[in-house]
Parts: structure tokens; C-alpha cells; sequence
């Protein structure tokens, strides 16, 4: 699967001069915890999410006031920006505007790498700069509540069901050949590999024959070739 096929592509957004009550009153009236911010040509601007207005003057939610020592030595321009985020009117002012996007062919595997490292909860697809969805936590969760019951449970292949029961067949006895010399073609057994004596061919041979399913043996061994005495 990839993004284009669980997206979600009527997406909420938002304007950059959206004020943010406005933004606020939008996610409490369409159930949304965050949205892209766009401007008039539909081209990704930045995200707002609630993080983004938990902390605001209005409600009396400010961040918590560093000690005088802390705040000494903190930048002016992390303080300036803490102090935007509490009192700025326009979204601009407080959205996130590294947004973390991708491709409308990105995998969903690649997708939910991506929530997972970055501890977010959606990312906006993108084609050329314009947004054309958004993938969130939800969209995987339904992805695989949509998958059929039967899909990823792969059919056993019958030749390889009888070439491990030949395998278990001929396990234990000393005069048997490797796993590896014995390969099942169309329910054929076709036995490789060096023995001593046309006795420990035949007994690999009739040990095969026993197994249910199996439709012939075919013996490709080769005795050892014996150099004469000088």
C-alpha cells in the first residue's frame, strides 16, 4: 500500500490569516486535532495542531515561568518565540513551519516509520508543493481493519510440503544424503549427491516412495570414482 491508497483526501485547512480562535473553534466542531496550513493556491504552508494552542493567554495556560537564572540565560529568541506562541492572533504566528510531507507513492510502511521516529500523528502528501491529503495514525489503523481476513496468509507450496516430508523421512539414517540433495519438482523427487553403494541409493529411494503425495523418484546419485591400485 501507499499513501495515494489510505490517504484522507477532503482535508480540513487552514489559512495563514486565520485568527486562532477561529482555528480553535474548528477542531472543537470537526472532532480534528491538527491541520495544514495552506495558502489561496492550495500550496502546504505549515501545520497547526493543538500543541500548538494548549499554551495560550487567553485560558491562562502559559508555560510555566523559569527561574530568574534559567531565564537569564535562555536565548531572546526562544523567549520571543515562547511569547508569540501565548499571544499571537493569526495562525501564521503559530503554526509549525517545517512540516514533515510525503510523496503520494511513499509506502505505508515508510509512513509509519516516520510517525513513529518523529512522534507525530499525521503527515501531508504532497505533489509539487500542493497538498493532496494527509496520512494520519488513523488512516494506518483503518488500512489494516480493511485488509481481508485471508491476505498475507500465503498458500503452502506443495512442492515444498513434500520435499520437508521426504526430508523428515530420511532424517536419523546415517546412509541418507544431505537436505540439500533432494529436490521435489512437480511432486517428482529427484535424490542428488554421492553414496557408497547401490543399497544406500535404493533405501533413499523406497524411504521417498514412502511419503504420501509423492508421484516418483528420480536417483541422480553418483558412486565415488574408485582410482586402481598402481
Amino acid at each position: 500500500m501507499r499513501a495515494v491508497d489510505v490517504m484522507t483526501r477532503k482535508v480540513i485547512t487552514v489559512g495563514p490569516g486565520t485568527t486562532v480562535r477561529e482555528a480553535a473553534c474548528l477542531f472543537a466542531d470537526n472532532h480534528i486535532s491538527g491541520a495544514p496550513v495552506v495558502d489561496d493556491e492550495g500550496r502546504l504552508l505549515g501545520m497547526l495542531t493543538e500543541g500548538d494552542l494548549i499554551h495560550r493567554a487567553e485560558i491562562g495556560t502559559q508555560a510555566r515561568r523559569r527561574s530568574w537564572w534559567l531565564e537569564f540565560f535562555a536565548s531572546t529568541q526562544n523567549l520571543a518565540a515562547t511569547y508569540i506562541k501565548e499571544n499571537a492572533r493569526l495562525v501564521k504566528d503559530v503554526m509549525t513551519p517545517k512540516v514533515i510531507t510525503v510523496k503520494e507513492t511513499t509506502p505505508v510502511s515508510e509512513i509509519a516509520d516516520l510517525l513513529e521516529r518523529h512522534r507525530i500523528k499525521r503527515v501531508p502528501v504532497l505533489y509539487d508543493g500542493e497538498l493532496l491529503g494527509i496520512v494520519s495514525r488513523a488512516n494506518l489503523v483503518k488500512a489494516l481493519a480493511s485488509v481481508p481476513k485471508e491476505a498475507g496468509v500465503t498458500t503452502p507450496n506443495p512442492d515444498q510440503t513434500l520435499r520437508d516430508s521426504v526430508i523428515r523421512e530420511l532424517g536419523g539414517h546415517r546412509w541418507a544424503v544431505a537436505a540439500e540433495n533432494v529436490i521435489v519438482n512437480d511432486g517428482t523427487v529427484h535424490l542428488w549427491g554421492v553414496v557408497t553403494s547401490l543399497e544406500q541409493a535404493r533405501a533413499m529411494c523406497i524411504a521417498a516412495e514412502k511419503v504420501p503425495g509423492v508421484k516418483g523418484v528420480e536417483d541422480h546419485t553418483d558412486a565415488p570414482m574408485l582410482i586402481p591400485a598402481m
